[in-house]
């Protein structure tokens, strides 16, 4: 995070134009930056000499980053929480905007306590490893109202009740209050096609760098960059124009409410 301020507030130049200056790919600085590469005090001594840090300030970066101090919450995972999640935190914090489209959950940034924990629960983890993601997820949650946010939810997610009628109707009402708190949430339709946006994702933009995509598999999280994210842009636009508007979404929600 730091070199990022460095970069932009001292050197004043482009990711692009750091990678020339540096000679490293702007994909590989970026990674850097955001803590999806763990970065050795060399680098930071080759990159903060190209910047034209001086010799006192260089030293201290240094040592921020061998006392393993730099960065945010994301940088030293709790036990228990996959990897991943670290830095799909890490992203989302850099992240200008974000996007999710989910086909049979809620996103995790919109997910209640109970709801969550029944969704874990699903995953044969132990109770304490529970606990610990759970955590996590909540403190992902802490980037909603500082970032430009939208979710498009496929309509079978939201009538599928994790944790019992009391918890579908605990996470409903959340929903139902999300355009007061800022977020763009908007429903596909069941008796929409959706061939082509079989799995769940989340689309990310950034100032400096192209979108980045996060796909969730049972292997773990992928990241697609560059090219790879074509397809996403186009599902995007195709979300645009078949789910309900934010209103139709909060009077469709406040339907199914009466219902359970």
């Amino acid at each position: 995070m730091r070199l990022r301020k460095i970069r932009e507030d001292h050197a004043g130049i482009t990711l692009e134009g750091a990678a020339k200056l540096t000679g490293m790919s702007d994909t590989t600085l970026f990674r850097m930056e955001t803590g999806k590469r763990r970065i050795t005090t060399e680098e930071v001594a080759m990159v903060t000499t190209a910047y034209g840090v001086s010799w006192e300030e260089r030293q201290e970066i240094i040592e921020f980053v061998r006392s393993g101090d730099s960065g945010g919450w994301w940088e030293k995972p709790l036990p228990g929480v996959p990897e991943e999640m670290g830095l799909l935190a890490s992203y989302e914090h850099e992240a200008l905007t974000l996007t999710d489209w989910s086909v049979m959950l809620i996103p995790g940034l919109l997910q209640v306590e109970p709801y969550a924990r029944a969704v874990l629960a699903c995953d044969a983890v132990t109770q304490e490893d529970v606990d610990v993601r759970w955590k996590a997820r909540k403190r992902r949650q802490r980037v909603l109202g500082t970032k430009d946010y939208t979710a498009f939810i496929y309509e079978a997610a939201l009538r599928m009740p994790f944790g019992g009628r009391q918890v579908h109707r605990q996470q409903l009402k959340h929903l139902y209050g999300a355009r007061d708190r800022g977020i763009g949430l908007r429903v596909l339709r069941a008796n929409r096609p959706v061939s082509v946006l079989s799995h769940s994702w989340l689309y990310l933009t950034f100032s400096s760098v192209s979108p980045v995509v996060n796909v969730e598999t049972l292997g773990g999280a992928v990241y697609l960059q560059d090219d790879r994210v074509d397809p996403y842009t186009r599902r995007l636009r195709v979300l645009h124009e078949l789910a309900l508007s934010v209103s139709e979404t909060q009077t469709m929600l406040g339907l199914l409410l009466k219902e359970i």
